[in-house]
């Protein structure tokens, strides 16, 4: 049985993208479902959470959200744009606007290019004006102030991706996922590969261009620690399904789905003789990271 809780979102509040009992199966004489009728809609501005254990589903979704995959039942509606309905010509305008950002930025990038042209490379590619040797300084311009946008210099660019620690690395990928203004960031698990110290600083970076671009994320994650700190709604998925969404609040305060649960007694305590596993345990990280 699925529980999905109320989503304190503003009722005014823009329905970026959509997703209409939306199916996946891989293979032909045995069927597997990867995602499985799942439903679920992510508003202008917000940070949605995906989490759920390795194989429920979460990554085959995201995949399915940008257009990588196509359904086998379902829609993905972005901007109120039925994806499927889109010519070629107007799924490459749509695909300006939703960018993503994977796990491990070091194999995410080309280590034979330098910074300039990984960075640029999106630019070039959706706008030919951009291409050849007229339009290097403009190009080279533009990487500069994506560049500083995420705390780096200018100056790096005729660098190579394994001259950068991986914090870094993950800087520079969300400078190329930014080079098109884009509207929706998919965060496919981007602090996993991190140390602890260089997540805080990466997570604070994402939280300041929301809030100064506006963007709307899709955060997987496993960490229920990062959830909590970057989450304004949370969906759980187990074995290809939503079994749970709400606030993160609500789902890690007072979850409604036994797995939900599971999930929350997984949560590590600093000292098992005083502290709580649990709802606890994630009242704990909710107060923590309000502070």
């Amino acid at each position: 049985m699925t529980h999905q809780t109320a989503a304190p979102i503003d009722p005014a509040g823009n329905v970026l993208l959509e997703l209409v009992e939306l199916r996946k199966e891989f293979g032909a004489r045995t069927v597997n479902v990867a995602v499985d009728n799942v439903s679920l809609r992510v508003h202008e501005g917000e940070t949605l959470a995906l989490v759920g254990e390795s194989g429920c589903g979460k990554t085959t979704l995201t995949r399915l959200l940008l257009k990588l995959l196509e359904p086998t039942a379902g829609s993905v509606h972005f901007d109120g744009q039925d994806l499927a309905a889109l010519s070629a010509a107007e799924m490459r305008s749509v695909r300006r606007q939703m960018q993503v950002v994977l796990q491990d930025p070091y194999s995410s990038m080309n280590p034979r290019m330098r910074v300039s042209d990984i960075v640029a490379e999106p630019l070039v590619t959706h706008d030919p004006a951009l291409r050849g040797r007229r339009a290097r300084a403009q190009v080279r311009e533009r990487v500069g102030e994506l560049l500083e946008s995420v705390g780096l210099s200018a100056g790096v660019q005729d660098r190579y991706p394994h001259e950068f620690s991986g914090g870094q690395r993950q800087r520079i990928s969300i400078a190329r996922a930014l080079a098109l203004d884009p509207r929706l960031l998919v965060l496919d698990e981007p602090t996993s590969a991190l140390d602890v110290s260089v997540q805080a600083t990466v997570l604070d970076l994402l939280a300041e261009l929301q809030q100064r671009l506006g963007l709307t994320y899709v955060f997987v994650s496993h960490n229920l620690a990062v959830v909590a700190q970057v989450a304004d709604r949370v969906a759980v998925m187990r074995r290809g399904r939503l079994v749970e969404v709400g606030s993160t609040a609500a789902v890690l305060r007072t979850p409604q789905h036994p797995y939900t649960r599971q999930l929350l007694d997984a949560v590590p305590v600093l000292d098992p003789r005083r502290g709580r596993r649990g709802a606890g345990a994630a009242s704990s990280l909710l107060k923590e990271t309000s502070r």
